[in-house]
């Protein structure tokens, strides 16, 4: 049975309804995508203003082919790091402590951070080197779309040996191409920046390479924070001391205040992280990650500065662990007598723990009270018969192992000195500019940090898009749909 059509004008009256209500429903949408955008413009008008950078590290291995060199059978040399910088990964050099300034809404940033590394090859019959390149205090400089990393660079020239030092030298150009680095709420990292060597830069590598040689990219993260100047890296080495007051003295020649920094040794910890052991490590009960050093804080002890008498303990741990590895050190000791200073901490392996294990021993003429601060910085040490043992014999005894540095407050209004500052961990890059999914080494990332408006606002206008146009469809499809919407077939 065959229902009777409804009129012409009864259809167009359908139609013209049905074209309303989807008009409506679209405006509604629309206007609750809007006013979902707009806590994102409150946001980024909040984080307006100057910022200041506190915390962080930049890893890059200069040139990787240079190390080869420097390190193989024609130079025949090494390379050595000092103040703090440490190494990361197969060949990257860690420099820490970021300090500077940072804009959120144009994005300019300066950062500069602490460590040098040196590379010295083809000796000299006098014991010098014709080669010898000291980078250090590298300084990272983003500005309208473009960066430069800069440097104070001591060098010697090929041929006269004459020797060049330079502060703040711009050696190499960063190329940011796509990289947009505003919005930092809480951090700003760039990864694996390409980086191009410059003609100053040139003249520092004593003609090894010309300008524009490519070297290896740049990876740099910085914490930021809306106030200026709080200490940077010293809190982080002395707040949770100071809170419980620990700092005052009870009786003469007594201290509350005091840390050890020890790295054990940068070859041990590369190894324990490398290809062969592929393990880490884990730090605990209080001790801090410096990059090339542990902090065992909390020292406690007694201190005669007549007779140079000093015996301390102190917290924290590190835990060793690998293939055919586990070595955890504890409870750290220092004691010093006659000018000579001896480390020592409980070893626990996987079958036996053995306490106040003498690890390394060290020259300790220097230290003396200064300002109310006993302190040696960076004294060498050498490993023990009994560290030896500790180590499984890895090494033998009278090893150089890393430099030990120690600070004792002897005043309640000293501070000790500051930990290199590494800054929190870098977030996962979450910048429209990131791709998911694999990216080859020498692709520039930006990440800010997690509360950026930037990466959300193109992320929620695309959403809107999406929203729209699904909205579109259902409205074309419930229009086939509904009764009278369509028009008569030809044969009506």
């Amino acid at each position: 049975m065959l229902l009777p059509r409804r009129p012409a004008r009864d259809r167009a009256r359908a139609r013209g309804r049905f074209r309303a209500h989807g008009r409506a429903l679209a405006l509604a949408l629309l206007t609750a995508l809007l006013g979902g955008l707009l806590p994102l413009t409150t946001a980024t008008t909040a984080w307006a203003g100057q910022r200041t950078v506190s915390g962080g590290r930049l890893d890059w291995a200069v040139k990787s082919s240079f190390q080869a060199y420097v390190t193989g059978p024609i130079a025949q040399g090494s390379w050595g790091l000092s103040q703090g910088a440490a190494t990361v990964g197969a060949n990257q050099f860690r420099f820490h402590s970021a300090t500077g300034d940072y804009d959120p809404t144009t994005g300019a940033l300066t950062a500069g951070f602490s460590g040098a590394v040196r590379f010295t090859g083809h000796r000299t019959p006098d014991g010098g080197f014709e080669l010898d390149l000291t980078i250090s205090r590298p300084q990272v400089v983003v500005a309208g779309g473009s960066g430069t990393l800069y440097a104070d660079l001591t060098s010697k020239a090929k041929g006269t040996g004459k020797v060049t030092a330079a502060t703040r030298v711009p050696l190499a150009s960063l190329n940011l191409g796509g990289v947009d680095t505003r919005g930092g709420a809480s951090s700003i990292a760039l990864n694996n920046v390409p980086a191009t060597l410059t003609s100053q830069g040139a003249r520092a590598f004593a003609g090894y390479y010309p300008a524009g040689t490519a070297l290896d990219p740049v990876s740099l993260s910085a914490d930021v924070k809306a106030t200026a100047g709080d200490g940077g890296a010293k809190g982080r080495s002395g707040d949770a001391q100071d809170k419980d007051g620990r700092r005052s003295n009870d009786k003469p020649g007594a201290f509350t205040d005091a840390a050890v920094d020890w790295g054990v040794r940068r070859t041990f910890r590369e190894y324990v992280t490398g290809d062969i052991a592929k393990g880490r490590w884990r730090l605990s009960d209080g001790a801090q990650d410096g990059g090339a050093v542990f902090r065992f804080p909390r020292g406690k002890g007694s201190y005669d500065p007549q007779h140079a008498i000093l015996d301390a303990e102190f917290t924290g741990g590190v835990r060793f662990t690998g293939a055919h590895l586990d070595l955890a050190l504890s409870r750290f000791a220092v004691k010093v007598a006659d000018g000579r200073g001896t480390l020592s901490a409980t070893v626990t392996t996987s079958d036996t723990t053995t306490d106040r294990t003498p690890l390394a021993t060290f020259d300790a003429k220097d230290l003396k009270p200064e300002d109310g601060l006993a302190a040696l910085t960076e004294a060498p040490t050498r490993l023990t018969a009994e560290g030896a043992k500790a180590f499984g014999g890895m090494y033998q005894a009278g090893t150089e192992m890393d430099p030990v540095s120690l600070a004792v407050a002897v005043d309640a209004k000293a501070a000790l000195p500051a930990l290199p500052n590494l800054g929190s961990d870098p977030t996962p890059p979450t910048h429209p500019s990131a791709k998911p999914g694999p990216r080859p080494n020498t692709a520039p990332v930006a990440a800010a940090g997690s509360s950026t408006a930037f990466p959300v606002l193109p992320v929620s206008l695309g959403a809107g898009a999406l929203a729209l146009a699904a909205l579109a469809f259902l409205v074309l499809r419930a229009r086939r749909r509904t009764p009278g919407a369509t028009p008569p077939p030809a044969h009506d």
